[in-house]
């Protein structure tokens, strides 16, 4: 049975990581998915629902790789490691981060809609911040390290990595930078 709500979340995804939330539109969804525009609203009343959604769907993702993350990785650097993979399926598809993608449009965005990327990217400092705390605790990472401000790098970096290396280096100058990063922080 078809679940035509989990295609449009996933190809509205696809659309926004490649476009923008304002470079596409219900006709793309319709087109991509196969459905008339108007049985899109039935699942997604505006456009602002969707980007809500799609949302809520990514957070549950990277919420759950989150967790696999620190039950797989023990010490600081691998989960660093670890999270700076799930940037390079981005790499490998050719897609930028949903959430630097809507990030980008900043104050264009729907009030809702930009609170909710403000809160994924504070709880990824927050939990990059506590992996670094750790590190430092088990002597993983540089005592001297200002945690709260390395947190912020650790995205600055991927982002950028993951902005510049889909279109110049692909994942082999993205896995290069994951490395020179991880090594900056031992």
């Amino acid at each position: 049975m078809r679940d035509t709500r989990a295609e449009l979340l996933a190809e509205a995804e696809t659309l926004v990581r490649g476009r923008g939330y304002a470079g596409f539109s219900y006709a793309d969804l319709s087109e991509a998915v196969g459905i008339r525009k108007a049985s899109i609203h039935h699942h997604f009343r505006t456009k602002e629902d969707l980007g809500f959604a799609l949302m809520g769907a990514y957070e549950a993702r990277y919420d759950a790789a989150l967790g696999t993350i620190v039950a797989d990785h023990p010490d600081a650097i691998g989960r660093i490691e670890a999270y700076g993979r799930l940037y390079l399926g981005g790499v490998e598809q050719g897609l930028g981060c949903l959430c630097a993608a809507l990030a980008t449009e900043g104050d264009a965005l729907p009030p809702r809609l930009r609170e909710a990327v403000v809160g994924f990217f504070d709880r990824h400092i927050a939990w990059l911040e506590g992996v670094l705390r750790q590190g430092q605790a088990d002597g993983s990472v540089r005592a001297d390290l200002d945690t709260a401000a390395h947190a912020r790098v650790v995205i600055s970096t991927l982002e950028g990595a993951l902005l510049m290396e889909r279109l110049l280096g692909g994942p082999r100058a993205f896995s290069a930078t994951l490395r020179a990063l991880c090594a900056s922080l031992r």
